[in-house]
């Protein structure tokens, strides 16, 4: 048997969240087209007829701006210490930039088994395939470079099995059963902040977050779990755009949250949100410990 720890690393949006989603095959990390979507070191395991992947899906690394994203970033890189297989991921239908060469130059010397991921292959034409494959084999030393489409699962399998191959020898460090760390608390907020992102879009920045102010398990004899949330935003003039007119949205972002909170809880759900104005909540700290994100001194 082979078992570790696999950190899945890159650039905001190269489509780590749904992979690791689709390699598992149950949903622990949020999905959304919006960068940073992903604030959080998240473990998911899949339990392989050859071995054990730990998978850490990590914030987007780039250049930071505020308190939370200075977390983010060091949540990302703290990965490459603690993992035994690094895998970048790269979207392949984005042009290479600053910020792709910033992430390949942290792993130039790596002593670490290394594959790349080229995402979003569906999107991109075939002729321009293998001039990519062949820039990321020079540019560093990885075990191999991987297309595919995270979206679709196109060649997922193949991924599997150069990483179950890099792992190291050993036997599983959790149970068969177990599928990721993250608490029902913790998921909730996140799913909460999914279909806050799906519904405002361009309206409203990637500023926002939601707070779970009460999680409340069901009593004896019950299946109603009761969770009253808080969705937080930077200024007055969000705050409508949540709500909506008449309270459209906020009902719309309640609705499908709960019915997700429903499935994830196997149980009825009644989910009680509000929306609250924080200004320059991203660098109040006390609040990005609230949220689960790691100090970054």
């Amino acid at each position: 048997m082979k078992a570790g720890y696999v950190a899945l690393i890159g650039r905001p949006n190269a489509g780590k969240s749904t992979l690791m989603n689709r390699m598992i095959g149950q949903k622990v990390s949020i999905v959304s087209d919006k960068p940073q979507t992903t604030r959080h070191r998240i473990t998911g395991v899949l339990n392989h007829p050859d071995g054990q992947l730990v998978f850490i899906d990590t914030p987007g690394i780039h250049k930071p701006e505020h308190s939370m994203n200075r977390r983010m970033v060091k949540a990302a890189l703290d990965t490459l210490r603690d993992a035994d297989v690094v895998v970048l991921i790269v979207d392949a239908a984005e042009p290479a930039g600053y910020g792709d060469r910033f992430v390949i130059d942290l792993l130039v010397e790596l002593q670490k088994p290394l594959i790349v991921v080229l995402n979003k292959i569906d999107r991109v034409r075939k002729p321009e395939l293998l001039p990519l494959i062949e820039s990321y084999d020079r540019a560093l030393t990885c075990q191999a470079v991987v297309p595919l489409s995270a979206l679709k699962g196109d060649f997922v399998d193949g991924l599997i099995g150069e990483m179950v191959a890099a792992l190291p020898d050993g036997e599983p460090l959790f149970d068969a059963d177990y599928f990721t760390d993250q608490t029902e608390r913790l998921l909730a907020s996140e799913l909460i902040r999914e279909k806050v992102l799906v519904h405002t879009r361009d309206e409203l920045p990637y500023t926002t977050a939601v707070v779970i102010d009460q999680f409340m398990e069901p009593e004896p004899g019950s299946k109603l779990t009761k969770i009253y949330a808080s969705i937080i935003v930077d200024h007055k003039s969000q705050k409508p755009i949540v709500i909506g007119k008449g309270g459209d949205m906020i009902k719309r972002i309640g609705t499908e949250a709960r019915h997700d909170l429903e499935e994830m809880l196997a149980g009825k759900v009644y989910l009680d949100l509000h929306v609250k104005v924080r200004e320059d909540w991203r660098e109040d700290e006390r609040l990005l410990d609230e949220l689960g994100l790691p100090k970054h001194k």
